[in-house]
């Protein structure tokens, strides 16, 4: 077998063919422009093997991936057909938040349409980014009735030919509550306050897939977890997986894990070899307990074991190749300017049958009036999460991403990261090129719609 050379690899990756199973939108090579329209709408469509009436972009379950590369502008129209309130949040990428960009406070009524526009940075890295809903009180409703769709950036100034050679498939990962009758299923307070779950859990809308991968040859996963509660804990029956990206682009390295930990938010590309005996292998998800509301309920939130998806091994690879042990450059963000606390918590409302739990940081619950921390632009900022309860909180932070300094383990930069129950987290975050409000908060979309989430103002040195 021959061994392809990294310039033959780099000339060959510019035509190679992506695998995914959803449309895919971009522009066109010489145009810049990616445009398209969404119709959010509830409809009958078929996701899993069987039918649900879910909430759909295009009647899509996930919906259409957008593909673009730095410098390009992006113009979304979002008609909304649904019988409430909605809009569009870009997560994880590096945009405004403001005007009709990255901007989670509008609100698009029924029947009236919205145009998100806005141009992705020409330093903006390669990642695999999402696209969802972000109208407080009603995120987790809608996400986990079907609102979701892959954003991927494909940078040329960063690619790594050992990476962009392999064939990819996507997996958004969902999980939808339906009835008999194929209707969804509104969750009780409890389901609420631990964060719902659906029994019915898809790979990019279809029920334990398939995907090839060649023999002595590399398949590129990119998987989203696009579940508005759920965990994924990841494994590939008898194959290692090597990570090499997570939320906001390339690692330093390619990092070997025998199993990823992905929580609502978080997105991970591994590579996985096709280096075993010829057949069929399981992508697993394993149980995790995330928390639970201890001694005041009792019991906990213990997810348990099934199959995601299939690896199936296909013909032999025409050519092979070892990953490089570099991938691209990450270097620290320097000492904070200022250091803050924020501490996760959770209380009973006004009344245990009316009110049910509020999710609180820093002891207070989201109000759209408050500005809860103010920053300079440019500033270095260290954030530590600190979580006393008893469950699991992913936080993420939009428009800029960070680094884990302390108490995490990902290497590269994230936007989302879990602050384990009783643990805390530190994170360190660069400030820069945009002005705005934008908020922070738990993914656990419950925990978001019931209070845990808070606003960041972001100002030049002038305000």
């Amino acid at each position: 077998m021959n061994r392809t050379s990294r310039r033959q690899l780099l000339k060959a990756s510019l035509g190679m063919p992506v695998i995914l199973s959803v449309p895919r939108l971009r522009g066109s090579e010489n145009s810049g422009v990616v445009e398209a329209t969404f119709a959010a709408s509830q409809q009958w469509v078929q996701v899993g093997g069987r039918f649900g009436y879910l909430y759909t972009y295009n009647g899509q379950v996930p919906g259409p991936v957008i593909e673009a590369k730095p410098g390009d502008e992006v113009r979304i129209t979002l008609r909304n057909d649904l019988p409430e309130p909605t809009n569009l949040h870009f997560h994880g990428l590096h945009i405004p938040s403001t005007g009709n960009a990255d901007n989670v406070m509008l609100r698009v009524p029924p029947g009236q349409s919205q145009e998100y526009s806005f141009t992705i940075p020409a330093n903006h890295p390669s990642g695999t980014f999402w696209y969802h809903p972000h109208v407080h009180g009603s995120a987790a409703r809608q996400v986990s009735r079907g609102l979701a769709g892959a954003f991927l950036i494909r940078n040329p100034e960063d690619s790594v030919p050992e990476i962009t050679q392999a064939p990819e498939a996507l997996v958004v990962l969902q999980d939808f509550a339906l009835d008999g009758g194929g209707r969804p299923v509104e969750p009780n307070m409890m389901d609420r306050m631990l964060g719902r779950e659906g029994v019915l859990v898809t790979a990019t809308g279809a029920l334990r897939p398939e995907f090839e991968v060649a023999r002595d040859g590399w398949l590129r996963l990119r998987i989203v977890n696009a579940s508005s509660s759920r965990f994924y804990r990841l494994r590939i029956e008898e194959h290692p997986m090597l990570v090499v990206a997570s939320d906001g682009g390339y690692l330093p390295r390619p990092e070997l894990r025998e199993e990823v930990l992905l929580t609502p938010g978080e997105r991970v590309e591994v590579m996985v070899p096709g280096s075993r005996v010829p057949g069929v292998y399981r992508l697993l998800s394993l149980p995790y307990n995330r928390g639970g509301m201890g001694m005041m309920m009792g019991g906990n939130n213990t997810s348990a074991s099934f199959e995601v998806a299939r690896l199936r091994y296909g013909s032999l690879a025409d050519s092979t190749w070892s990953l490089p042990e570099s991938l691209v450059r990450i270097d620290g963000l320097p000492e904070p300017a200022v250091r803050r606390v924020f501490q996760l918590g959770q209380g009973m409302g006004m009344g245990m049958m009316g009110g049910g739990m509020n999710f609180t940081i820093n002891g207070r619950t989201f109000s759209e009036a408050r500005i809860d921390v103010r920053a300079k632009l440019n500033d270095v900022e260290e954030w530590e999460f600190v979580n006393p309860s008893s469950m699991d909180h992913p936080m993420h932070i939009h428009t800029n991403p960070f680094q884990v300094v302390r108490g995490g383990s990902w290497t590269g930069w994230k936007d989302t990261v879990l602050v384990k129950a009783g643990s805390r987290v530190a994170v360190r975050s660069a400030f820069r090129d945009y002005e705005g409000v934008s908020p922070y908060h738990c993914h656990i979309l419950d925990h978001e719609d019931q209070g845990m989430m808070g606003m960041l103002e972001i100002a030049g040195a002038d305000h």
